[in-house]
Order: C-alpha cells, then structure tokens, then sequence
C-alpha cells in the first residue's frame, strides 16, 4: 500500500533575477513496510525531495500525497502536527539533548507528539523500544557516556518511540564506522519491517544499499533510475 505519493514536484530557488530548479517534476511512491533509498551526487536534489517530503519546506509546484490528502495544501500547523505525530527523523548526527537521559529523550518525544498514554504507560512503551534497539541497560544513562553507534541508536528509538507511519532518514549512517553503519542499517531495516513503517533514506554510501528495498538514483534534480532490491 502506498502511503507517500509524490507527484510531479518541483523545488525553484531564485537568487535576484536568477531562478534555478532543483526538482524537476519527480514522481515517487513509498510504501509500508518498505526502504526507498535516493542516492546521486552532492546537488543531485535528494535532500531538498527528503525535505519536501517530511513537510519542512514546501514545493514549488506538484502534490505530495500523505495517507489520501494532499500536504501542500495544508496550513502550517496541519503539517507541523502531521510532523510531530506522524512522522520520525534520523540525522547523520543524533542531536541528543546533552543533559537528558536516554530514557527522558524519549519522554520529551512522546510529549511533543501529543501521546494520550498515562505516565507509568509511557515508561513501558520506552522499555519496549530500548529493548528493540538493544539500548534497554542504558535507560539512565547521559548522552556524554554513549559511544558513537550507542547514540544513533537511541536517535532510532527516539525517532519510532511515538509509532509514525514514515520515518525520514538523512544520512544516518555518515558519521559511523563500517561495522556500527551496517549494525544501524540493519536495525534501520528490522524495524521498517517489524513495525511495518514506510522509511525513506538519503545516502552516500553504496554498502548501505544492501539493506533497502528500493534505490531511487537522482541527477541534476531528476531521477535518472529506480531499482527494485535484487540490485
């Protein structure tokens, strides 16, 4: 099932009397329960769609379907709630809140996303997910005493501890070693699978490609090539 239509859209910057097109008319659909990795070189326009996509800066022109309605004719504060509610982030860096534990990250999250569960629920949702992310002897601890892969990992389980529907991943292994980049993508992809989630993922870094479901290569803000998962 699609949950993501992306249909004909189109990013134009102007700088003084100069316009420049980053999108040019790109179509997309993402599915649940799948990875859609867009790759290309540095201003091929992978993040501006991923930006697009995840409602953090408008199109210029085209659709961006989310479960049958229409984002881009949505007021700010619609979308701001579709983002808190709906959708996780995964950066290239975790961007833990320095003097919180990890168990109060994912507290904080659960709050902005307007979570109905009473407190003592919310701390066995949080128990739950640590423990899917392999994080759960590490509840109490501060962001200053995890390791590189320990904080991307509880940047995932911040990322789903609210139950969205899409999560947006950019970069989110650029700043690991090979291994601790294949564990996180491996957990990236046993969680879109487990927990049936639509997940979309810019990258540069072609091992990562083993984990996903479908490559979407972008050039010259056009996609050049889809591919399926047996690439």
């Amino acid at each position: 099932m699609a949950v993501f239509t992306i249909n004909e859209v189109r990013k134009t910057f102007t700088n003084g009397e100069v316009k420049e097109e980053i999108l040019k008319g790109i179509n997309l659909s993402l599915r649940e329960g799948e990875i859609t990795a867009l790759v290309g070189a540095s201003g091929s326009g992978k993040s501006t769609l991923l930006t697009i996509a995840a409602g953090l800066q408008p199109a210029s022109d085209g659709q961006v379907i989310f479960e049958g309605e229409n984002m881009m004719t949505m007021g700010s504060e619609q979308v701001r709630k579709i983002r808190a509610s709906k959708f996780g982030f995964v950066f290239q860096f975790a961007h833990l809140v320095p003097f919180l534990t990890v168990e109060e990250q994912l507290l904080l999250i659960l709050d902005v996303s307007g979570s109905k569960l009473k407190k003592h629920e919310q701390k066995k949702e949080i128990d739950k997910i640590l423990k899917l992310v392999g994080m759960e002897h590490r509840k109490n601890a501060y962001p200053s005493s995890l390791s590189g892969g320990e904080k991307q990992r509880v940047a995932i389980a911040r990322a789903i501890i609210h139950k969205p529907k899409v999560l947006f991943a950019d970069e989110p292994t650029a700043s690991l070693d090979s291994k601790r980049s294949k564990d996180v993508m491996s957990l990236i992809r046993d969680l879109t699978k487990t927990l049936n989630i639509t997940t979309l993922m810019v990258t540069h870094d072609e091992e990562m490609l083993a984990f996903v479901d479908h490559v979407i290569k972008m050039s010259d803000g056009q996609v050049l090539q889809s591919a399926g998962e047996n690439l």
